[in-house]
């Protein structure tokens, strides 16, 4: 299946042109305290190899038993954020189809982000990198940690999670949002085969001058890669700096948004459908901003975990 493009007129939700996440909101109170008829809930923390991040780890796991296969898995970034998200409503559509086993990899705060955080472990480094990364100028956040956070998931939360519950290795969903859709194109691109499906929600591909277009080529040359779908899902008028934020801050936004056309992640998904073996899907939501993507994306990506027809 190739890709095409989705122009979805969502008439019914609030539309908040330009709403960026809020990022000092918190978590709240979640589905694992309201208890879920569909869903159970599980938590274990671990840090990071360097002992500077804190993650806590909630795994939903569905009351229906699992195929003989085992559950197939939704890796969910910003985990608190995640299942902060989720409704009961949604874990009943999941229900219908082979409901995945979700595991929202958050961090150990009562925010829904830690921006520090997850600007470094969602974000790649050119390569040949020495010395520092930052995020920009103006934050000085620590940056460029996506290869040490891959390798987290992939030797310390996936071994903990398979111990616990047979897990189905063919049927692994990975969803990102803005710099977590950054992380999901990087694992994609730069060590494909990890997962089956990949959802790359309003990605930030400006990042640092567009260095993952350098991966994406990259991956398009290679002579074989292992079967996969793509959904690029992004709001149709989230390219803002915002007007309301520290001057030094907007005028770094705009000059990294124009290191990439507008239109660069539908260009993106345009020359990856060519590629055999690889199913893509761009989709752009009317009227919605960048914050607006990440429930409407989350759904989306549970939906194609547990193997159900797209709404």
């Amino acid at each position: 299946m190739k890709a095409w493009v989705h122009i979805l007129s969502l008439m019914l939700l609030p539309v908040i042109a330009l709403a960026q996440p809020d990022l000092s909101r918190p978590v709240g109170d979640t589905l694992a305290e309201r208890g879920s008829a569909h869903y159970r809930f599980e938590r274990f923390a671990l840090d990071s190899a360097d002992g500077l991040r804190h993650y806590r780890i909630d795994l939903g796991i569905p009351r229906k038993a699992p195929p003989a296969a085992g559950y197939p898995v939704a890796w969910l970034l910003d985990g608190n954020a995640a299942l902060a998200e989720l409704q009961e409503e949604w874990l009943a559509e999941l229900v219908q189809g082979d409901p995945p086993l979700l595991v929202m990899v958050g961090y150990d705060t009562a925010l829904r982000f830690d921006v520090r955080a997850r600007t470094y472990d969602y974000t790649p480094a050119p390569a040949g990198q020495e010395g520092l990364l930052v995020e920009d100028s103006v934050r000085n956040r620590a940056a460029g940690g996506a290869v040490a956070f891959r390798s987290l998931l992939e030797r310390e939360v996936r071994p903990r999670v398979s111990a616990r519950y047979a897990l189905d290795s063919a049927r692994q969903t990975l969803w990102g949002h803005s710099y977590g859709g950054l992380f999901v194109l990087d694992s994609l691109f730069g060590e494909p085969g990890g997962y089956r499906h990949y959802v790359a929600a309003s990605p930030a591909l400006w990042w640092q001058g567009g260095l993952l277009l350098d991966a994406e080529r990259r991956y398009r040359e290679l002579d074989e890669r292992p079967p996969a779908s793509l959904s690029i899902l992004r709001g149709a008028v989230e390219r803002s700096a915002g007007a309301d934020i520290d001057p030094r801050l907007r005028d770094a936004r705009r000059q990294a948004l124009a290191a990439v056309p507008a239109d660069a992640a539908e260009q993106m998904a345009r020359r990856l459908e060519r590629l055999p073996g690889l199913a893509v899907e761009y989709r752009e939501y009317t009227g919605q901003g960048h914050g607006d993507t990440l429930p409407l994306s989350l759904r989306q990506a549970l939906r194609l975990s547990a193997g159900l027809n797209e709404r």
